[in-house]
């Protein structure tokens, strides 16, 4: 279907699920493959183990409530894994293995899985607002999220996936190592930020010495974080708001692509000072190809991909400052840049069908596991505030560890006990009135289901005995003028 040694382009739009999916070689321009029936939100489309591509559905039909999250397996002809969440999925990001997938909905809930098994590892309110977008770390332990009021959150996943690889190699010592780790009151949020004045756009990750990130926004900023301690390095500045950034790890070259067109580039210096200097919007350069707002950006072996409302793609040579191409997407404007490898969309060989029917991708769970709840394994997660030092707090804590802590306390008739146990009723009463707004959120989307499947069963009868249908009609017609 395509050459091994080649790159394919494969990009989506989210206006229309009949737009779909389009495969383009990075070198001819010509389109190689089409796949059907995709909308996919922005920062909502990814290539999963260079196995199949994930989208979450900005449009799901048919359906009053809930998102979806599909998957396409890249060397085969088959129809999509469909999994369906408990509400509209927006941003999704994955490890660098594949092994976790996480995703951000309107509300400020973010969710993770395991893909591999598709369990439902963790849901939590990460955010007061939207999420916008979401990145993994390069090991996987760390996942920063960026939501429409500006906030950064960096959440660390440490924890949750070692305690995940023990539950599968060490169930025999499961009580004891969950006790030892519950009384250690390890935290999931490890900093935050309100930096940005506007709507984050966009998030990613630069590894070297030191690991860093740099987070894009509405307020026409770029900022260069230091992961580890949360700390502000850079600020660029320009003159108009980013809507998407890429960074070129070879030239040390930061792309941000702004709400005019343009595509400004500047080098990035990560330098760990006492004060966090500022970069003009005087000393970038500019790449000027498009006639709309930038909606992506990524990198080729060698080139830079651009995506604009514009409905065209640009392929830049970051050397010379050109484009030397330009793709129409005349179907719709692309909002999701993925670069792949061509050798993905061969013709697999009979080795590769039976690893990948070994290795068969599940649907992702919709709802957590109940045995969880028994195994009590259940994370009791109190809402994230504000106190007057603006610290943010999160507790965590098992309620079978905790128990067990209090019991000891109130043998010892300390008053630590009972604030202890005041904790433990509030967390319990909030995850009690958690718990009924999630059964009455299913009971709304059962309805809903069952309103679909009530209109497709007329429309079925109307098809295939519509002169009933006519000569039932004419009845209620003729009844009143018989009477």
């Amino acid at each position: 279907m395509g050459q091994p040694g080649r790159e394919a382009l494969v990009v989506c739009s989210d206006e229309s699920m009949k737009i779909g999916i389009t495969v383009w070689d990075v070198v001819t321009g010509d389109e190689i493959l089409k796949i059907p029936s995709c909308a996919a939100s922005p920062y909502g489309f990814l290539c999963l183990r260079n196995q199949c591509l994930a989208a979450s559905l900005a449009n799901r039909h048919g359906s009053l409530g809930g998102g979806a999250i599909f998957m396409w397996a890249l060397n085969k002809p088959h129809p999509p894994r469909r999994s369906y969440t408990m509400e509209a999925m927006g941003p999704i990001s994955c490890t660098k293995d594949g092994a976790y997938l996480a995703g951000g909905a309107p509300s400020g809930n973010a969710y993770l899985w395991e893909v591999r098994s598709g369990r439902m590892l963790k849901m939590w309110h990460a955010h007061y607002k939207s999420i916008k977008c979401m990145v993994f770390s390069d090991d996987g332990f760390l996942l920063i999220s960026g939501s429409d009021d500006g906030m950064i959150c960096v959440w660390s996943m440490t924890r949750l996936l070692k305690q995940t690889s023990e539950l599968m190699h060490h169930s025999d010592q499961l009580d004891q190592r969950l006790i030892e780790m519950e009384l250690r009151s390890l935290h999931s949020l490890l900093h935050y930020s309100l930096e940005h004045k506007s709507s984050v756009t966009g998030l990613l990750t630069i590894s070297g010495g030191t690991t860093f990130f740099v987070s894009s926004s509405l307020d026409a900023t770029c900022k260069v974080w230091d992961l580890g301690s949360g700390i502000l390095i850079q600020t660029q500045v320009y003159p108009q708001a980013v809507t998407a950034i890429a960074f070129h790890p070879g030239e040390q070259l930061l792309f941000a692509g702004s709400i005019d067109g343009r595509i400004f580039v500047s080098p990035l210096k990560f330098l760990l000072l006492e004060d966090h200097f500022i970069v003009g919007e005087d000393q970038h350069s500019v790449l000027k190809g498009h006639n709309g707002s930038i909606t992506a950006l990524a990198f080729s072996a060698s080139h830079l991909i651009s995506a604009s409302e514009d409905k065209t793609v640009c392929l830049w040579d970051v050397t010379r400052r050109v484009s030397i191409r330009r793709f129409n997407h005349k179907k719709g404007v692309v909002t999701n840049l993925v670069v792949i490898r061509q050798s993905s969309l061969l013709s697999e060989v009979s080795n590769c069908q039976r690893k990948l029917k070994k290795d068969r991708m599940p649907s992702l769970e919709k709802y957590p596991q109940l045995n969880s709840l028994s195994m009590e394994m259940v994370i009791l997660l109190q809402s994230c505030f504000l106190n007057k030092d603006d610290q943010c707090s999160i507790n965590i804590r098992r309620t079978k560890s905790l128990f067990r802590h209090m019991s000891e306390l109130q043998q010892e008739g300390t008053p630590a006990a009972m604030q202890m146990k005041a904790d433990v009723n509030m967390s319990q009463r909030t995850w009690a009135s958690q718990m009924t707004k999630h059964v009455m959120e299913i009971n709304k989307h059962l309805q809903s289901r069952l309103l679909d499947l009530m209109q497709c069963r007329i429309l079925w009868y109307k098809e295939i005995d519509p002169v009933s249908t006519q000569r039932r009609k004419k009845r209620k017609i003729e009844t009143p003028a018989l009477q």
